[in-house]
């Protein structure tokens, strides 16, 4: 498409039989034309809107021809020759083509058959246009709440939306909606109808992530019984969210780099990359600068990441906002229950805005549901929205730890205990332990110390 509402009307010239026509043709049907003989390894110019292809003292070549081209489904291929015979019709059409036409018998059919397409890949183009500003219009919809702190960080989600390469790294609390906003810059965007694609960095092992993000051939491991495709090629065209991108390991940081620097990748156990096409949205609820002066982020990986940053604020600095986002969820809940809906009393309202909401909208959205569920019909009670059910029991800071264990066991309960003391945060939990961050998370996944011999030093990289 050359213009808004243009069809380009490709000719793919196999021969120069009856290449006067082709001009006449387009300026019939309305069209741009452009043409294009090809090449040796050379691949077909990009835009078409119909393909035309010309064969003319050729017709045996077409079939090779279509193989090679790997049009969209979606765009109209008509073969033109000068030889006319059903067996050779019926071929091209099995080839691929939606037609064949033999000159100058079927000059006019041609012209026909080539105006109804054109007229419905118009319209296929401009129901897209249409599903595509709706798209950007709805995208942020789902984004409840009208405070001075969102709406400036959704204004400048606005701007970012249009430019289908730009990286973003979205920072923000745990439970403030990071994902959700990931998904609003990709379904409002240039990219909206290819796939989106999430990864929860901290959810696998590096070497099975690994595999996850970059694929592997047949028998690269022992259980590799089978090809598997990168999640960096199954977001081909559209959108790889990374969220909690910090809990890459360095060996794994330093593979993501050059997938984004090179736009490539290689799966495990193939000796060619993959070109890919893909934008990336990144997360994380930590301080990723702080981790690269800690030495467990790479600094060269975090400014590829941090091109366009996206910070949501929590939901204490929202105000108002956590009346807006407990009546969606009111609605949504009492919906879903078919329950009657309640309103918020201003006991309830004075209730919801005192919480500091640590686990911000994740942990109002369980509150309501929980309220709505447990309270007489058609009312919130008061005790069940100011519940906070307790954390999961876990080691306690002040609690012993076991024994008789192995060193690795006692290591991992005072790792997972001095956590708990720092309220869930890695590098304060590391600070206090005088180890790295990338230690700390080592002990929590359990495995065993390498230099269980060698002290720790507050900052050091390992």
């Amino acid at each position: 498409m050359t213009a808004a509402g243009d069809v380009l009307l490709l000719v793919v010239r196999l021969s120069d039989s009856f290449s006067d026509f082709w001009s006449v043709l387009a300026r019939d049907v309305g069209v741009p034309l452009l043409e294009w003989a090809p090449a040796p390894g050379e691949l077909p110019p990009s835009g078409a809107g119909v393909v035309l292809v010309a064969a003319g003292g050729h017709e045996a070549e077409i079939a090779i021809l279509l193989s090679q081209l790997s049009a969209p489904a979606d765009i109209p291929i008509i073969a033109v020759g000068s030889a006319a015979s059903h067996r050779l019709a019926a071929q091209v059409v099995a080839a691929g083509a939606a037609d064949y036409f033999a000159l100058p018998d079927d000059r006019d059919d041609l012209r026909d058959t080539l105006a109804a397409a054109v007229q419905r890949r118009r319209a296929a183009l401009g129901r897209a246009a249409l599903a595509h500003l709706e798209a950007q219009a709805h995208a942020f919809r789902e984004i409840v709440g009208d405070s001075p702190a969102l709406r400036a960080v959704l204004e400048r989600a606005a701007r970012v939306v249009p430019h289908a390469d730009a990286t973003v790294l979205i920072t923000g609390e745990t439970g403030t909606g990071k994902e959700l906003l990931a998904r609003a810059l990709h379904y409002g965007g240039p990219r909206a109808a290819a796939p989106f694609v999430e990864l929860n960095c901290a959810a696998l092992p590096a070497p099975l992530l690994e595999s996850e993000l970059f694929g592997h051939e047949r028998g690269a491991f022992t259980d590799a019984k089978t090809t598997k495709p990168g999640l960096f090629e199954v977001a081909q065209g559209g959108t790889l969210f990374l969220d909690e991108v910090d809990h890459l390991a360095p060996e794994l940081q330093s593979k993501l780099l050059r997938a984004l620097e090179q736009k490539s990748v290689r799966r495990l156990g193939a000796t060619a990359a993959r070109t890919v096409d893909v934008r990336i949205v990144a997360a994380t609820n930590t301080d990723l600068a702080a981790a690269v002066h800690t030495g467990d982020f790479r600094e060269d990986l975090y400014y590829r990441l941090n091109v366009i940053t996206l910070h949501l604020p929590p939901l204490r600095e929202r105000g108002e906002d956590v009346i807006r986002l407990a009546e969606f969820f009111l609605d949504k809940f009492a919906t879903q229950y078919k329950l009657a809906r309640p309103a918020i009393t201003p006991e309830i309202r004075r209730a919801l805005l005192a919480h500091a909401w640590p686990g911000n909208i994740r942990e109002l959205r369980n509150a309501v549901e929980r309220a709505v569920l447990l309270s007489p019909p058609g009312t919130l009670a008061l005790a069940e929205v100011a519940e906070r059910p307790a954390l999961p029991a876990r080691a306690s800071a002040a609690g012993p730890l076991p024994f008789p264990a192995t060193l690795a066991e006692v290591q991992r309960a005072a790792a997972r205990a001095m956590l708990n003391a720092a309220g869930g945060n890695r590098s304060e939990a590391a600070r206090r332990l005088g180890i790295s961050r990338s230690r700390l998370q080592r002990l929590l996944e359990g495995e065993a110390e390498r230099d269980a011999g060698e002290d720790d030093e507050p900052g050091d990289a390992n």
